[in-house]
């Protein structure tokens, strides 16, 4: 019960009420040239006692278990885990968000205590200013000692002297503070019976001083928020149709979910219904919430205007000015984490000069994120440098709905060229490339068409590229499918550019799996280059180097390396002979002379090569270490493994050093360099290097990355050749169930670990089980890389050779005679895998006049 000071009877004077200490004015008059003041008696009030207007519970209020019991850990007396000092007052500060709910804590909390009568005294002030502290002060210690100061803070320095001093438990509840220095010389005394409770959205260093305990409270848990809708609906249930998914769509914010339930309510409209209003891009903030009057649980603003007083306190903060608009460019990024080096890039400051008219540096940039920071606008994460700022997407929202419409595009350019200025070139670093596609990716839908206005912006294809360097071929082509709809929309069918979206989508449509579609994708690019920017133009002559590189994976080496040659002509005499595009084109010309069954040439090609590499572009240049991988390969298939080990050693030393230990090539090079070891004749330290490498690749890359199944699969071959064929294809077995579902069945690299599960198969013993699959998987390779593919045509050899191992030499005899038939058209009369079949043909001959009677 709420119990009010009684007023003296009139007439009354202080020598005349016994027990009460003389109280509140009644004349004035001048000693020694200063006005005296003469209190006037009142009434000492009975305890237990609440001052103060507390706020009402919502209607919906959620026990929020968790803070609660954080609240009182950092409350409970003697509780050293979170208190310092043995006899510190016991104050809990509650600090968040604007909107997350603090005031609805303090209050149940508060509650609680009272009716379990823990407190003989509760007074709640809303200490939006000091005035307002020192004048609730001064009124409850009037009430609790009969004494009522004309001066408000003598008056509050006689409550803090009573709470000091009296043997009353007492419970002081400061709500919404909006400046820590307004409680300099006002926090209450350290004392065993004392509670204090302050609600925030500050998170000052000076709010955790001696004895203090900083709460902070977050949004709603999942359950919770859908909890809060069905209770706010209860009148109407059926409303609460998708409570869950429309909780998740407003961020689990409290106040939100408060004031989407009263506009639901006022409208009889479901959380189905609000939830496709709130995803229409037509619909402002403001337009899906209730008008002011209209506002439940005594709301004394709307969601969309919640936070502009926090801005307006953090702008005022030094450096004054700057911190509105480092939340504007928080506004149009992923708000699940934006490295904090973005804000201090020269693309960022220049925008903050820009919109304070003097110079700003990076030291100042990071101090306004620290503004942000100690108003809960924003959280800054100290222990991650790749997510180390947070922001609610609420008030991303809000932020954005404010802006003025000429500063959008500014804003989003800055952002734009401030990812572009912090991506790492070489992507060391996997997490970073997944935060900054993240953030480009969230940009982009926020920027809308700002980002290709006049064209599109470089970051934009930066993504793209970053998923596939990272591995991952098929989102990167799904990407870049999305970006093709977007610039034709966008720039026009035509526009050079638009056309890029659609070379980059063939480009990694081929290293998802299917280079022939790449091919015939990129030949209708070509045509449209030819048509719109001429023969000689540098995307056209890109798309014909592209166009040979995909026939030659797609299965036609040679026919690659022909168009490829006549390409470097064009290219030299239109770029010149060290330009990038034509060391590169020289550079795929050599791979596919060696897939074309040549690698003492490629090998011969790619060593001239290197040595123009570094001299136009350096040792350490990404292509200068493709090119000196690519020349260890060929050393290796040329038949000099031992040299492929020493020079892939010496690559790894330098990948090490340039691209660092977890980068995609530097893992790669470790894959190269073990499989070199076991071609060597060291399959055991193959397996060893294979199971280290697969352990990091696993922990950099996932268990269903591309290339971490390419480990397993050297680790799964090196096992059968160290002697354990039982063991590789049960390897090869497990291996094949996750290619088929991670990449597909008809994917190259599952095609090939059927193939590798044939051979093992086979080696452990049961070649009639081997000659079954390998014939399953001509059919497949016959349908998805046709009768000429090289990898078709291994497969034929593997038939044919487990049919004869099973016992039928005959059949094996046929088999290889076709075989040579085809290889000789397809691939000539000397290339190895000619001579090879010729060798086995030979054999198998042999072996069939060998078993027929004499």
């Amino acid at each position: 019960m709420s119990h009010r000071p009684e007023v003296p009877p009139e007439g009354g004077t202080a020598n005349h009420v016994a027990g009460d200490v003389s109280g509140s004015l009644v004349q004035a008059g001048v000693v020694n040239g200063n006005f005296h003041f003469h209190p006037q008696p009142r009434r000492v009030v009975a305890l237990p006692y609440r001052a103060g207007v507390a706020p009402q519970p919502a209607a919906a209020f959620q026990e929020r278990a968790g803070t609660t019991h954080l609240l009182v850990q950092a409350l409970a007396s003697g509780n050293a885990s979170v208190l310092t000092g043995q006899h510190g007052v016991h104050t809990g500060v509650v600090s968040g968000l604007g909107g997350v709910g603090k005031t609805q804590v303090a209050l149940d909390y508060a509650q609680r205590v009272w009716a379990a009568g823990e407190v003989d005294v509760w007074l709640w002030i809303t200490a939006g200013s000091r005035e307002a502290i020192v004048s609730g002060y001064a009124r409850l210690a009037a009430d609790l000692t009969g004494v009522e100061d004309s001066d408000p803070e003598l008056g509050a320095r006689r409550l803090l002297e009573w709470l000091a001093t009296g043997s009353a438990r007492w419970l002081i509840v400061l709500d919404d503070l909006q400046n820590p220095a307004d409680l300099r010389g006002l926090w209450p005394p350290a004392v065993p019976d004392g509670r204090v409770v302050v609600t925030t959205r500050r998170r000052d260093a000076a709010l955790r001083g001696h004895g203090r305990c900083l709460v902070e409270v977050g949004v709603f848990t999942p359950v919770e928020a859908e909890g809060y809708l069905r209770a706010a609906l209860a009148h109407q249930p059926l409303l609460a149709d998708g409570a869950a998914e429309l909780a998740a769509e407003l961020g689990y914010l409290p106040l939100a979910l408060a004031q989407a339930a009263a506009y639901m309510l006022d409208r009889s409209l479901a959380c189905t219904g609000y939830r496709e209003r709130w995803n229409s891009r037509r619909r402002s903030l403001a337009s899906l919430l209730p008008e002011p009057d209209g506002l439940p649980d005594e709301h004394r603003a709307t969601v969309a205007a919640t936070w502009s007083l926090s801005v307006e306190q953090a702008n005022r903060l030094e450096p004054a000015g700057i911190a509105g608009t480092l939340l504007e460019v928080a506004g149009v990024l992923d708000p699940n984490g934006i490295p904090a080096a973005l804000f201090t890039t020269s693309a960022i400051t220049e925008l903050l000069a820009r919109r304070t008219g003097g110079e700003i540096d990076a030291e100042q940039a990071r101090d306004g994120l620290g503004c942000l920071h100690r108003l809960n606008l924003i959280t800054l994460d100290p222990h991650s440098d790749t997510r180390t700022v947070r922001v609610h997407a609420l008030v991303q929202r809000a932020t954005r709905e404010a802006l003025p419409s000429h500063h959008y595009a500014s804003l989003t350019d800055a952002a734009a060229e401030a990812l572009l200025a912090i991506w790492p070139n070489p992507e060391r670093d996997t997490a970073l490339g997944q935060v900054l596609c993240a953030n480009t990716e969230v940009l982009a839908a926020a920027a809308g068409e700002h980002l290709w206005k006049p064209h599109a912006h470089p970051v934009l294809f930066r993504v793209g590229n970053s998923l596939g360097g990272r591995g991952l071929a098929a989102e990167a082509r799904c990407y870049f499918l999305r970006l093709h709809t977007t610039a034709t929309k966008q720039l026009g069918p035509d526009h050079p550019q638009t056309l890029t979206t659609r070379s980059r989508l063939a480009r990694w449509r081929a290293e998802a799996g299917d280079p022939a579609g790449a091919a015939a994708e990129t030949e209708q690019v070509l045509a449209d280059r030819l048509r719109v920017l001429g023969p000689e133009h540098r995307d056209t002559l890109a798309a014909r180097h592209d166009l040979a590189r995909w026939r030659g994976v797609a299965g036609d080496p040679a026919g690659s390396v022909a168009a490829l040659e006549r390409l470097l002509e064009d290219l030299v005499r239109v770029l010149g002979r060290d330009h990038l595009e034509t060391l590169t084109a020289r550079a795929n010309a050599a791979h596919l002379r060696g897939e074309a069954g040549d690698p003492a040439g490629a090998a011969a090609a790619t060593e001239q090569l290197l040595d123009d590499l570094v001299r136009v572009l350096g040792r350490d240049h990404r292509n200068t270490l493709a090119a000196r991988n690519n020349l260890a390969r060929w050393r290796g298939a040329a038949g000099d493994p031992a040299g492929a080990v020493a020079a892939t050693e010496q690559l790894l030393a330098d990948r090490l050093r340039v691209l660092g230990p977890d980068h995609p090539n530097t893992l790669t090079t470790r894959h190269n360099l073990a499989h070199w070891q076991g071609a060597a004749g060291d399959p055991a330290a193959a397996v060893a290097a294979f199971e280290q490498l697969l352990t990091d690749r696993l922990r950099v890359l996932g268990p269903d990355h591309p290339q971490t199944l390419t480990t397993r699969h050297g680790l799964a071959g090196s096992q059968g050749r160290a002697g354990d064929p039982a063991a590789a294809a049960a390897a090869f077995e497990q291996l094949l169930t996750d290619r088929m579902r991670v990449q597909g069945p008809d994917h190259p690299d599952t095609l090939t670990a059927r193939s590798n599960l044939v051979r093992w198969r086979g080696e452990a013993g049961d070649p009639a089980a081997a000659a079954a699959a390998a014939g399953q998987l001509l059919t497949d390779r016959l349908r998805v890389l046709g009768p000429d593919h090289p990898h078709t045509l291994t497969t034929r050899h593997s038939l044919a050779h487990w049919r004869g191992v099973a016992g039928d030499p005959a059949a094996a005899a046929a088999a290889f005679e076709q075989l040579l038939t085809d290889r000789m058209r397809v691939l000539g009369p000397d290339h190895p895998e000619t001579l090879t079949t010729r060798r086995n043909l030979a054999y198998w001959r042999a072996r069939l006049s060998e078993s027929q009677p004499s």
